[in-house]
């Protein structure tokens, strides 16, 4: 952990809540399991099956595929 208020500490929170203004934008929902069931589907849809790590070292892999391949790892290892 760096000193109070260092924007590097929280560097993928950051990156996720900014993605997810950017597709979902900043509306107002009439109430809080509206805007909970929107992002929920942000989550599972877009940023968990359909977003690519921008990474080498991931493949550019979705989170999703990145997933199942270590489990496949892990099954061939066990």
């Amino acid at each position: 952990m760096g000193r109070t208020g260092s924007c590097f500490d929280n560097a993928a929170v950051e990156s996720f809540f900014a993605l997810l203004k950017e597709e979902i934008g900043t509306r107002s929902w009439p109430d809080r399991p509206s805007a909970r069931a929107d992002i929920l589907a942000f989550v599972e849809t877009f940023y968990n099956r359909q977003r690519l790590r921008r990474h080498p070292r991931w493949g550019y892999l979705t989170p999703l595929e990145t997933r199942q391949r270590l489990e496949q790892e892990h099954a061939l290892m066990a």
